[in-house]
């Protein structure tokens, strides 16, 4: 069967992968929800949940430099990656040894998308549906917030650095009804404390992950915007988009911004 990945590049599969490799943390946690525990045989250092396959599965490397040996070693016949995460460098090798499908999200379509592809690709297409309905059903439910919060999201320290426009973050933040100030900027922007100050955010989020920040960080960063609002958030909620989803919606409301 040819399938066709967010890429727009087809990949061919003879039958139903049972030797797949995730390169991707938040699609790790996806194929699980899919029931291929079976079929799951390497993951990455970084593919932390579910515990059970971080303990157990073979880890090939990080979602960057991938070790080439190790996926040789495991014979796949199925690869997931994506197009941020991983790097281009790693991925692309791969791809002329083996069946590689690459996800592209920046919104939750895309991520709806995603989902909907690989439960195609490993032939679980019923279960990825029932999730992508659970999930649409969690947004849904989400209140509208009448004035959207001025907000910046913090991913790292030293250099601070924020989430822009083109993420899939900034498309959670909309979810939450958040207005992200520095929607403008793409990708990953580092910032100056100055330009911080002078964002207009009334709410700071300080992502766990990919910088783990902690309480002692939020002295610094009031003294730099000192009527804002700053919180510590749960990273995967907003930038993990597989199954983690089904948890976002709920966890957005508790949150009560």
């Amino acid at each position: 069967m040819i399938f066709t990945d967010q890429l727009n590049r087809q990949i061919t599969l003879e039958h139903p992968p049972q030797r797949i490799i995730s390169l991707v943390p938040s699609q790790t946690e996806l194929l699980y929800s899919l029931g291929l525990d079976h079929e799951v045989v390497g993951i990455t250092k970084f593919c932390v949940r579910p515990s059970a396959w971080f303990r157990k599965k073979t880890q090939v490397g990080g979602t960057k430099h991938i070790h080439r040996d190790r996926i040789a070693a495991l014979s796949p016949d199925l690869i997931i990656a994506n197009k941020e995460e991983n790097l281009a460098t790693d991925v692309e090798p791969l791809m002329a040894d083996y069946p590689v499908w690459v996800s592209n999200v920046q919104t939750l379509q895309d991520a709806y998308d995603m989902i909907t592809g690989i439960g195609a690709v490993t032939h679980c297409s019923s279960t990825a549906a029932t999730l992508v309905t659970q999930i649409k059903a969690g947004f849904a439910a989400l209140p509208v917030r009448p004035v959207p919060i001025p907000t910046a999201y913090l991913i790292w320290r030293d250099p601070w650095m924020v989430a822009g426009g083109d993420t899939f973050i900034h498309e959670m933040l909309s979810a939450c009804g958040l207005h992200n100030v520095f929607g403008e900027q793409l990708r990953y922007p580092a910032i100056t404390p100055e330009q911080l100050a002078g964002s207009g955010c009334e709410l700071l989020l300080l992502s766990s992950e990919p910088y783990p920040f902690k309480e002692k960080h939020m002295a610094e960063l009031q003294a730099i915007v000192p009527h804002a609002r700053i919180e510590l958030v749960d990273g995967e909620m907003f930038s993990w988009y597989g199954s983690r989803l089904l948890e976002s919606a709920a966890y957005f409301s508790s949150l009560n911004f």
